[in-house]
């Protein structure tokens, strides 16, 4: 193959490795969008969500709060994908209803999106919500002692990098981006604009936290769907063997079944394999 850029693959190739509306479809995929969005609010509303909570002076830094109704409940952060150039917490609210369902809380991040901002910006709003989240548990009437953290593809990437921050108990990336060097090299860079150096300090797996650091590192189970691209699958199970070489706790979770849309229904199904691994990291059974 001429013009190899990354692992064997030209440009084109590589930009058709990582294009996950393309591989599921565009009309599909407007489908979930559109179902999601229209089911998260009618969530929000059931359970009259505390809407746009701010943690930051920047428009979009926001946190919508989905109580579960009972006092002291342990709460789930979600951060949501979109190649940190799209979505919103409202698309994705839905994911809300396995967790509510098991009496516990669900918080949606919102950030700045490329290109008005650069990644290092992104990851720091995340971890300046996550701050902000964990601060303010107390007032949200939700249990003070830390929050478990998941999010999907680019929330992913943006889970695994808020891992080691104080409060995180747990972490659930889903169908996630770990070395972002192969997002440097196609198409979604256009908008991301990372050069090499970011690209590696922004890299989950090439900064793995470490187990005897302050904050220590907490379980993680890692899922993606058997159905996804294979760069997908790839990325998730090479950051799964990158996090227990080096003796973090945590679990590998494919998925049967599910492309890179789908496998969020195991998270928004009471009974769904996403949920049941929130509940595990929650019990301390991972």
């Amino acid at each position: 193959m001429s013009n190899v850029v990354y692992r064997g693959m030209d440009r084109a190739a590589l930009d058709a490795g990582y294009n996950n509306s393309a591989a599921v479809g565009q009309v599909k995929r407007d489908r979930y969008i559109a179902d999601w969005t229209a089911r998260s609010k009618a969530l929000a509303d059931k359970v009259r969500a505390k809407r746009d909570l701010r943690y930051g002076e920047a428009p979009r830094n926001r946190i919508d709060f989905y109580p579960s109704g009972k006092a002291n409940a342990p709460t789930f952060v979600f951060i949501h994908g979109g190649y940190w150039q799209m979505s919103d917490k409202e698309n994705y609210g839905f994911i809300g209803a396995g967790p509510l369902a098991h009496g516990i809380n669900v918080a949606m991040i919102e950030y700045t999106l490329a290109p008005a901002i650069r990644m290092d910006g992104i990851v720091a709003e995340v971890k300046r919500a996550m701050a902000w989240i964990v601060a303010h548990l107390g007032e949200l009437g939700a249990a003070r002692d830390g929050v478990y953290v998941g999010g999907h593809s680019a929330g992913g990437h943006l889970t695994a990098s808020v891992v080691a921050e104080p409060g995180v108990k747990g972490a659930l990336p889903i169908s996630g981006l770990f070395d972002l060097e192969p997002i440097r090299l196609c198409y979604l860079n256009d908008a991301v604009r990372m050069d090499e150096a970011e690209a590696r300090r922004n890299s989950p797996l090439l900064n793995l936290p470490d187990l005897s650091g302050p904050n220590g590192a907490p379980p993680a189970v890692i899922s993606v769907g058997e159905d996804e691209l294979p760069e997908l699958r790839r990325q998730s199970a090479d950051y799964y063997a990158a996090w227990t070489k080096k003796g973090l706790k945590g679990r590998y979770l494919p998925l049967k079944g599910h492309e890179h849309f789908s496998i969020l229904e195991e998270l928004a199904k009471p009974d769904g394999e996403l949920t049941n691994a929130v509940r595990d990291l929650i019990a301390a059974r991972v």
